[in-house]
């Protein structure tokens, strides 16, 4: 056994698992779309992992992910499309092209004078100037050019109404301030109460719910944004948070005994207000 593997001996492992006589079966069926979801769930828990400080476990985490990457190589090379090494050279290009500020020459020697660097709105200006530039040298087929063309439809909701809104806001297509945002929320919420009411009468009618829903969700992510906190850190917080408190009520109702389903819901709502001033009172030591 080798003392130190290389990303050569992962690439030669992953052809391995995917040769048709002598691989793993599981391997050999999947395709680009099938591991698809695998790829998101590592991306997820490599996010756990950094939230949690959980820094052993992050370099696992990463390891599974980079293993997405490496099929997904391995996959283009069967199929004829790419390779990794071209995924490697294409990145390193772009990355280049798009820091010329510590690349001026456009090659990964050169090097920037530190008296001459930029100020950070200018980096910005700079990355977004070509970003565009990417984006209109290659626009998506028989569709007609926008300044919100880059933004992958298939990126999770809220994570693509965020893009979709800075996109839009970088342009001068936002609120002045927050005030509004405030005022919008409380629209929505309006809003979504008529429909409920409509829906009451008429429950095969749900399309209505549903849009009223979504505009509630987008402005919510619009409000995050102008309070400059990330949506989905924000909601990943919370749920970590109420599983925390609901497993604290189970612990605590099995300390007495007592079967969690047969409480009534205000017995229950009473140990969550305990845990969450438990929770309180050690926040303030």
């Amino acid at each position: 056994m080798a003392d130190h593997y290389t990303i050569d001996d992962l690439k030669h492992l992953m052809a391995r698992l995917r040769d048709p006589e002598t691989g793993c079966p599981w391997d050999c069926k999947q395709d680009f779309r099938s591991i698809v979801p695998h790829t998101l769930e590592e991306a997820y828990e490599v996010a756990d992992a950094i939230e949690r400080a959980d820094y052993p476990h992050l370099k696992d985490e990463l390891g599974d992910l980079l293993f997405q990457v490496i099929f997904y190589g391995q996959l283009g090379r069967e199929a004829g499309h790419f390779e990794f090494d071209g995924i490697v050279d294409h990145l390193v290009r772009k990355l280049v092209r798009r820091h010329p500020h510590v690349f001026p020459e456009g090659t990964l020697e050169s090097r920037v004078d530190p008296d001459s660097r930029p100020t950070d709105a200018e980096i910005k200006a700079s990355w977004e100037r070509i970003k565009a530039e990417e984006r209109a040298a290659k626009p998506e087929p028989d569709v007609e050019p926008s300044r919100l063309d880059g933004i992958a439809a298939s990126l999770p909701g809220m994570a693509r109404a965020e893009k979709l809104q800075r996109r839009a806001a970088r342009h001068g297509f936002d609120w002045p301030d927050i005030e509004p945002v405030f005022a919008k929320l409380h629209e929505e919420i309006d809003e979504l109460r008529e429909a409920w009411d409509v829906a009451q009468r008429d429950p095969t009618d749900r399309d209505a719910l549903e849009d009223e829903l979504g505009d509630l969700l987008f402005v919510c992510v619009n409000l995050a944004r102008f309070l400059k906190v990330d949506p989905e850190q924000a909601l990943r917080r919370t749920n970590r948070k109420f599983d925390a408190r609901f497993r604290a009520i189970e612990r605590e109702l099995a300390s007495q005994g007592r079967e969690f389903d047969e409480q009534s819901l205000e017995e229950l709502d009473a140990i969550w207000q305990s845990v969450k001033g438990v929770e309180h009172a050690a926040n303030d030591d």
